[in-house]
């Protein structure tokens, strides 16, 4: 393990979209590393599946709502008597073309990957500040340069980046930092289900399309679960406190020509 054994023993971590496949891996690995977990989803078997293993607190709640986003901090608090950092991992892809695009495809999308964020964030604030704590939002590259036919998603990843950098304008003066982590494609549960629904019938061409864009040719491949965690645990860390406010590209230099 590159990370020191117990680098967040005593802190308390709150995980959302921890039923998923980042969220997942991100809650392992922090659980592996010391630290209390709070973990929560809107998906309630999944997010046993993740909490049980790892004694964590799971809190059910649909983040579309400010009431939920609120509720969860506060047992969080309530339970552990503080809060030291805060992992955004809930995120839905939308794809197709925009002529097309439906306002429930808008209001999916941004509600959990926008909205229930930075609602998250924000309640979380006043315990942040006293622990001197820490957010990472799991962005995108999306967010950072358009990605043709999926405009939505792109608004969603980028709102999230603007969102972190003025956050961590805002916080740094109370010592709270705010990064956006922003990968490309991750071979997940998510990825799967995007070749699944919009590859046409050939999911494998549609992870190949992907893969023709990265810069590396013929030995391209996909961010696993894994390496994302471990760049979380990086932003959450003592060795990252000159790091506030920045879009941590993770993405093989997909984007590095913009």
């Amino acid at each position: 393990m590159i990370f020191a054994p117990g680098l967040f023993a005593g802190k308390v971590i709150l995980i959302s979209g921890a039923g998923g496949g980042v969220g997942g891996a991100v809650a392992r690995l922090l659980s592996d590393l010391g630290a209390t977990l709070a973990l929560t989803d809107l998906d309630a078997a999944r997010l046993g599946a993740v909490a049980l293993p790892l004694n964590a607190l799971p809190l059910p709640a649909d983040l579309r709502r400010v009431d939920d986003c609120a509720a969860v901090v506060a047992e969080t608090v309530e339970t552990y008597g503080r809060l030291d950092g805060l992992v955004n991992c809930a995120g839905i892809w939308v794809e197709g073309e925009s002529a097309s695009a439906t306002e429930a495809d808008w209001d999916l999308c941004l509600d959990v990957t926008l909205k229930g964020c930075f609602f998250l964030a924000a309640r979380a604030i006043p315990a942040l500040i006293e622990s001197r704590g820490a957010i990472v939002n799991i962005a995108s590259d999306a967010g950072v340069v358009g990605n043709a036919g999926a405009a939505i998603y792109c608004a969603a990843k980028g709102g999230l980046v603007m969102a972190s950098r003025a956050l961590a304008l805002e916080l740094a003066p109370k010592g709270v930092r705010v990064n956006a982590l922003c990968p490309s494609d991750i071979l997940s549960p998510m990825l799967q289900g995007q070749a699944d629904r919009f590859g046409g019938g050939n999911p494998q061409a549609y992870l190949d399309r992907l893969l023709a864009h990265y810069p590396q040719g013929a030995e391209a491949r996909f961010i696993t679960v894994d390496e994302v965690a471990a760049q979380v645990a990086f932003l959450l860390s003592p060795a990252a406190a000159a790091t506030t406010g920045a879009a941590v590209m993770m993405d093989f230099g997909l984007t590095a020509g913009y």
